[in-house]
Order: C-alpha cells, then structure tokens, then sequence
C-alpha cells in the first residue's frame, strides 16, 4: 500500500523546534517533507486559509443566491477551480491587454466549467444530459478538450448548484477539474473493448478515483497533477507529457502490466516525462499513483508557481532517486523491473475511422473541427448512437469522439448519420490532425483567436491540398502556455501579437515545427525569426507541405524532415 498521506491540517503548522531564519531569506522551496510549511505565495496562503473543497458550500448557500458580487476575490480566482469554475475572458479585449490588465479588469462575470470525464467514459444518458445543460445554461457551448473533457461558457454562478445536480444524477462531476489538484484520469478511449489491447486500465482508473477525488489528503498540491493510463500499443494518452503515466506493456516473466513514467509537462518550460524501470502489475497501479501523487504533495516546490509542477523535482532529483523514495518512503517495498513501450503501431493516435472490437462489432472514430461542438450537437450524437444500438460513446485526447458497440449491419448507417452532423469517419489529414486551445474567445490569458482561426484554417487547406494524405499534426495556441500541446506538433503555433508588412501590430503564432510524440518524441523546432500572422497562416502551411512533399525521402515523416530541412525550407 502506499503510505499514510500526511493530515494536510497538521501539516500546516511549523514544528516548534524550527529556527527562526532571517526575513531576507526564502525557506527552501517550500517544500512540506522539509518542514517548510509557512506559505510562500498568495496561492499557498489561501489554500492554507480554507481547503478550496469547501467552496461548494458557499456556492450553494451563499453566492449562487447573492450572485457574482457577493463572491470573495480568494474564492473566485482561487478556490472555485477546485470545482472546474474558472472565469471566462470580458469580451472586447484585445489581445495585447491580456499581460497588462489587473484580473478583476479580464472577469467576465461568467465563468468556464469544467466537466472532468474520467478515460473519456461517457454513457448516451450522460452525453444527453451534458448536451442539454449546455443548451439551457451556457449558451450551446460545450468544446471537447483534449484531456477529454467538456467544457461550458458563459455559466452563471446562479445556475450552478442546478447544473451540478443534473450531472451528478448521472454519476459525472466537475470536482477537481481544476486547481492544484489530481486533473482528469485520461485513459484509452477504447479501453477493454480494442482487440489489440494489451491490457485494460479500467479497473485502476476507477480505484484511483475512488481514491483521490475529493479527499483532502489530496486536494493542496503544490500545483495541478495530470494522470494518464492506458493498454493500447497505439500509445493514445500522451503519456510522455503527464506528471505520471502507466503505460501498458507485456513483462517477459510476468506477462501484461504498466511501465512507469513521471515528470512530463508543456507549457513554457517542457519536459519529457521520464521512465522509472518499473512495471506495476494492474492490481498495484493505484498503490503507485497514490505514492507519486504522495511524493508530490510532500516535495514538490511550493515558492514560486513557475516552479512547482512535479517535472522541476523529478529533474532535480532524476529518475534513480525519485523510484527509490517512492519505493523506500511511500510504497515500503521494491518494483519490479520491466520493459520500455513498443512504438506505437499506427502514426494516428486517435482511433478515427470503424474498428473491431474484441467482440466482434466494432467502434466508430469521428472528427469535429477542433474539438468545437455544441451541446445541440451532443444530443444528436447520443441519439445517432442509440439508433444504431449504442450506449456509449469516449472522447479522446485529440478532442475527437467515438462510439462503441456497433454491429456490423449497422455501420455503414452510423457514419453516413454522423456525417449529415458533419462529424466525419473519414476526415482529411488536415481536420484529423488540427487541434486549437480555447483562445481569445474566452480565455484570459490568451493573446489570439484559435478555434474559428482552426477551422477555417480547415477548410482552406482542403481546398488547396486535396491529395495531400500523410499524417500531419498542426496545433493552435493562443498563449505560450501550450494547452493545445503546440511543442509536440508536426506544425505548432504559439499565438503572439506580430508585424505585418505594413508595420501593424495584428495577430499571429510563433511557429514550431517538427514535434513529436510517440515515434521520436521530442520538442519542436524553432527558425530564428519565424512568425506568421494570422491571414498569412494557410499560405506559410501549404508552401512547407508542398516543400516536405518535395524533398522528403521514402516514407520519411514530417517531423523527421522538418529536423533535417533547412531554414529556408521551413520559411
């Protein structure tokens, strides 16, 4: 078992035998196993304040009934996230006011929510409900993300208490979605049904959650915790960009299992995770995810927010010593050795198309454009799948949908009724491999639009490039903080405010270009100078694809080429 987490309240106070240190001087990195318990930060000081899990009470008693007015700053741009409500970006504001702006001046007086969908796990009765919530009270808007989650605008904080009582009544919830808590479980979407599956990380994912969500053993982390687990060999979790990741392998000796890796993470300073040599049988992946989780808590950094992601400790103290006090602290015994992932068996991670599954019928992968749909939409899938004999359906973590439990008879009818949704089976390279962040629309930190720009961005590159068939990942950001994982695309672009030929000052992305996971994983380059603006994107993309397609070798991938292509290839 994994050890007795520490009671956080206790943990709070500092030991009496302390001494006391000068006021110029930082207490380490406020890190809890080191007796460093006084708050650094304005962060550590309002969690230490008031456990950000009791925020609902007041939601409910308080601020849902005296409205957005009545709600405490701590609470608003704090502890609410604890329970997925993030407010959304005051519409009007440009792009270069985002850095400038005092919070409480970016507030909109709704806010996003959050719904965490644990393995992308949805039945057609809670995709139902998810899409009718959408439609009574965020204005349509319900984007897939690719954590697998949906995600709601313009809520009210008086609507709230409803909304979550219609998504708890059919068992999804939005606690934790947010904060420096345990994220989202990501799992395979097609987890127990593939045919190829080496093993199902089902019922880990479900004990794990028992676990954590909720607990206040868990809810003060340092920062925000991302988990991914999955069997399939198509390697479809990102796991290399989770703080810790099971990632499905056969041991020689002791058959199916989960290879280990921590430390992953984007934004603006990325990392790969990292592999511990460990395989964890099925049955112990919630002792090991509870230790990691554990050592996170317990060392990860406190004093400066930039810094406290679990990747800065696990590349401090490398992969030798973070297996051996995870062995020797939390879990009090030794891991068995074990094997590295296979590479991945096909370049598309995101199972579009119609499989079989192990039981003979068969799941159906479908594209909207850049994870945007709308809660109308959602409704209409979860009827399509139920006409066709379906009551499940999984999101993906390429903001992608699928539906499960298709017979034979039925699949042909299942995709051409998807596309009359345009949601397309059989999408081109370009819908397939485009992602977008939420951008400007809504969020604050953003600097440029991304979902709009994606999906016209879409369309113009069919249209110019209709034969063009090879896999191809091309993500939009709107900030550098790379939610739309712009580091580890084929084409990744950072939204920034750039010069036009003119001299303006309009939208635009820093580009990156050869990122990969799975096959070759590794971060993306950087041409010095590369920036195109926004009305200059579908031009720059068609000319270094139309390059690639000239100069590439046999079977060569993009990212493999743009590695090796010179800087006026790739201009």
């Amino acid at each position: 078992m994994a050890a007795t987490p520490q009671n956080p309240a206790a943990a709070q106070k500092p030991a009496a035998a302390t001494p006391r240190r000068k006021a110029s001087r930082h207490r380490g990195e406020g890190q809890w196993a080191a007796g460093h318990f006084t708050p650094l930060n304005g962060n550590e000081q309002f969690k230490k304040d008031d456990d950000g899990l009791n925020v609902r009470t007041r939601i409910e008693t308080i601020y849902s009934k005296r409205g957005f007015d009545s709600i405490d700053p701590n609470d608003l741009r704090g502890r609410m996230r604890w329970w997925g409500l993030y407010t959304q970006r005051k519409p009007g504001i440009d792009g270069g006011k985002t850095a400038i702006l005092e919070p409480e001046e970016l507030d909109d007086e709704y806010f996003m929510l959050r719904v965490r969908i644990d393995g992308g796990a949805l039945t057609t009765r809670q995709l139902r409900v998810v899409g009718e919530i959408s439609q009574e009270f965020a204005r349509g808007t319900a984007d897939i993300t690719d954590r697998q989650n949906v995600q709601y605008h313009w809520i009210r904080i008086e609507d709230v208490p409803e909304i979550w009582n219609r998504l708890e009544g059919v068992g999804l919830s939005t606690v934790t979605a947010c904060g420096d808590t345990p994220r989202v479980m990501i799992g395979s979407p097609v987890a127990g049904i593939a045919e190829d599956e080496i093993v199902d990380g089902t019922p880990a994912l479900e004990e794990m959650k028992r676990r954590v969500l909720g607990n206040q053993a868990y809810s003060n982390l340092p920062r925000k915790f991302k988990t991914a687990i999955s069997g399939s060999p198509v390697l479809d979790v990102v796991h290399e960009i989770n703080d810790v990741a099971f990632v499905g392998v056969r041991h020689p000796e002791h058959g199916p299992g989960f290879d280990l890796w921590v430390g992953g993470g984007l934004s603006t300073n990325p990392k790969l995770g990292v592999r511990l040599g460990a395989w964890v049988p099925l049955e112990d992946v919630p002792d090991v995810y509870e230790g990691v989780l554990s050592i996170f808590r317990d060392h990860g950094y406190r004093r400066l927010r930039n810094r406290a992601r679990l990747k800065f400790l696990v590349a401090d103290w490398g992969a030798e010593k973070f297996r051996q006090v995870l062995e020797d602290e939390y879990l009090k015994r030794r891991l068995t050795d074990g094997p590295a992932p296979a590479e991945p068996v096909s370049r598309w991670r995101d199972h579009i198309g119609v499989h079989r599954q192990k039981d003979g019928r068969f799941y159906v992968g479908f594209a909207p454009r850049v994870g945007r749909v709308d809660g109308a939409t959602l409704t209409k899938i979860a009827d399509v799948a139920e006409a066709h004999g379906s009551g499940r359906v999984r999101t993906t973590v390429e903001q992608k949908m699928i539906i499960l439990d298709v017979e034979e008879s039925q699949v042909d009818s299942l995709v051409e009724s998807l596309e009359a949704l345009d949601l397309s089976a059989r999408p081109s390279p370009f819908r397939r491999g485009t992602m977008a962040c939420t951008g400007i629309e809504f969020c604050k930190l953003a600097i440029v639009e991304t979902k709009a720009r994606g999906a016209s961005l879409i369309d113009e590159l069919e249209r110019r490039m209709p034969q063009f068939d090879e896999p191809i990942t091309i993500n939009l950001n709107g900030c550098p903080n790379a939610c739309a994982r712009i580091q580890v695309a084929d084409i990744g672009l950072k939204g920034q405010l750039v010069l036009n030929d003119r001299g303006e000052q309009v939208e635009g992305y820093q580009v990156h270009l050869g990122g990969a996971l799975g096959l070759e994983a590794g971060f993306g380059r950087k041409v010095r100078g590369l920036k195109v603006t926004a009305d200059e994107l579908p031009d720059y993309i068609e000319r270094v694809l139309k390059r690639f397609e000239a100069e590439r070798e046999d079977g060569e991938r993009f990212a493999s080429w743009a590695t090796r292509a010179s800087e006026e290839a790739l201009s």
